[in-house]
């Protein structure tokens, strides 16, 4: 392998787990989150020349990340109905009845609202940079949270939205 390949598979050594997390936030299932990780590498790898000299390589995949979730969720063919049960995970998670809850009533958000809050709220990026990555202003990324936290109120009571994630 050659040193732009080993750049690389550094790189994905370091960011596919964090990426598949933000990914199964947007998509509610682990095995379309991968396949949304997998595109999501595909870009890059194909870009790597003009991706590794990037200071924000992190930031980079995570846009393209998104932009995949949001186009594919657009394209009707490619939906998917899960099963509805939690799969198995290598990882130590312990699930909740509320972090489940709350998963369901993100996953019925719709995808803008969705991804403005893994940004916001699970990826912790500021404003200005949420609105930087799903390309729109501030206040869109503003609006959309609001109003997407208020449906996460209206659908899981304003009580049990903070249950469990202080």
């Amino acid at each position: 392998m050659g040193v732009r390949d080993d750049e690389f598979v550094e790189f994905v050594r370091r960011s596919s787990v964090p990426l598949r997390r933000t990914a199964f936030l947007m998509c509610g299932d682990w095995h379309r989150a991968e396949d949304l990780v997998q595109t999501t590498l595909t870009k890059l790898f194909r870009a790597w020349s003009r991706v590794r000299g990037m200071e924000q390589r992190e930031a980079y995949a995570r846009q393209v990340l998104m932009r995949t979730a949001i186009d594919e969720s657009r394209r009707f063919w490619h939906r998917e109905r899960s099963s509805g049960e939690i799969p198995e995970r290598a990882s130590p998670v312990v699930e909740t009845e509320a972090s489940i809850d709350l998963r369901r009533a993100l996953a019925a958000l719709p995808v803008r609202q969705r991804a403005t809050l893994v940004l916001r709220h699970w990826e912790d990026l500021p404003v200005h940079e949420v609105a930087k990555l799903l390309r729109c202003t501030e206040g869109t990324v503003k609006s959309q949270s609001a109003k997407a936290l208020t449906a996460l109120r209206t659908m899981l009571g304003s009580d049990r939205l903070l249950e469990g994630y202080q």
